[in-house]
């Protein structure tokens, strides 16, 4: 057997390797390399303090400051973007995929747990007020009603279907599929669409319009929409699921549903038809640009205030290299989307569920 004195000895020989390795390496690192590294540190440690101060708060009652979701949210974009820079000094630190599907060069899978407790804190921070308007089928409510517009305004079975399926994503990417949530970022987007009054109330006039067709192709449905529409009466229908999602849609989405048929040929792909209408959401105006450009995807954006919004949405907002675009394509924006994936995900698994036998 080795004497103990010589074990010790060797382990603390072994110990003074590994210090002396660590501290070569470390000086083989570049300054780009250590500032980036540096930066993702702080970055990280910022966005662990800030959920343990809003974990606290929650925890002793005390009142939340005003958006307190937003301090959050920025720190959960600087961890990513500190990521990818850091990556993309060092790609060596590019690790494991992740099950939030971001690609491995911006997210390390280490910080799992973090990233579940962001959204465990929004679920608090914006669940529903008390005197929300529940429905017993909030999935099948999005799909039912973007259907019967799609078939008001003369598609066909096939196509009123894909936009019902369309508008399943547009729930998840808004809310994640919760209904009559408020928001933790903003005093002005509510409900299960996520609209302000304006974009309510310009969605209920239009809805009025079309209802008269609605009624005659779907008698069942429009008879549902008389309870909502009386059960909501003197309040903000923005916190009724079922009239928030029908002015949602008929807000914007609904004047493109006719577009439909030549967006499924230009994306076959129903994550990427998702995808682009969630852009109606994002930067309206180009979107609509891009579909009558005859060339959607290789319509080009260059507006400093569109690429801004983009950025505000999570499309090219991380990392020093994204941030610097200055301009990119529809199939750019579209591949950029990634943090999408996951919820248009999901809402293709819930249209398995809903969908027409």
């Amino acid at each position: 057997m080795r004497p103990r004195h010589h074990a010790a000895a060797a382990i603390a020989g072994f110990a003074l390797f590994l210090t002396t390795l660590a501290a070569s390496q470390a000086q083989t690192l570049t300054t780009k390399q250590s500032d980036a590294l540096a930066a993702y540190d702080r970055a990280l440690g910022d966005f662990k303090s800030i959920l343990a101060e809003r974990r606290s708060q929650i925890e002793a009652k005390q009142p939340l400051p005003n958006l307190p979701g937003q301090t959050l949210y920025l720190a959960r974009v600087a961890v990513i973007s500190t990521y990818k820079d850091l990556t993309d000094a060092m790609p060596s630190r590019i690790g494991k995929p992740n099950k939030f599907e971001i690609p491995p060069a911006y997210f390390d899978a280490a910080i799992e747990p973090l990233v579940d407790e962001y959204a465990d804190l929004f679920e608090i921070m914006e669940a529903p007020p008390a005197s929300a308007q529940n429905s017993a089928t909030p999935f099948k409510d999005v799909f039912d009603l973007a259907a019967a517009i799609a078939r008001a305004k003369g598609l066909t079975p096939d196509h009123a279907d894909a936009a019902g399926r369309i508008s399943l994503g547009l729930f998840f990417a808004e809310t994640n599929g919760k209904q009559n949530v408020r928001n933790a970022r903003s005093n002005t987007y509510m409900g299960s669409l996520q609209t302000g009054p304006s974009e309510d109330r310009n969605g209920r006039r239009k809805w009025d319009a079309i209802k008269g067709a609605i009624a005659a192709n779907d008698p069942g449905l429009s008879a549902r929409d008389d309870k909502e529409e009386a059960r909501s009466r003197g309040t903000d229908q923005r916190f009724n699921h079922w009239t928030n999602v029908r002015n949602g849609l008929m807000n914007a989405h609904a004047e493109l549903f006719a577009e439909i048929p030549a967006i499924v040929k230009t994306l076959p792909d129903p994550i990427d038809q998702m995808k682009l209408f969630e852009l109606i959401q994002i930067i309206p105006t180009p979107t609509r640009s891009a579909l009558k450009s005859g060339d959607l995807l290789n319509y080009r954006v260059s507006n400093p205030t569109i690429m801004k919004h983009l950025r505000n949405n999570s499309i090219f907002a991380f990392g020093q290299a994204d941030r610097a675009r200055s301009s990119a394509s529809f199939r750019e924006i579209l591949g950029a989307m990634w943090l999408f994936k996951r919820k248009f995900g999901k809402a293709m698994a819930k249209y398995a569920e809903i969908k027409p036998r």
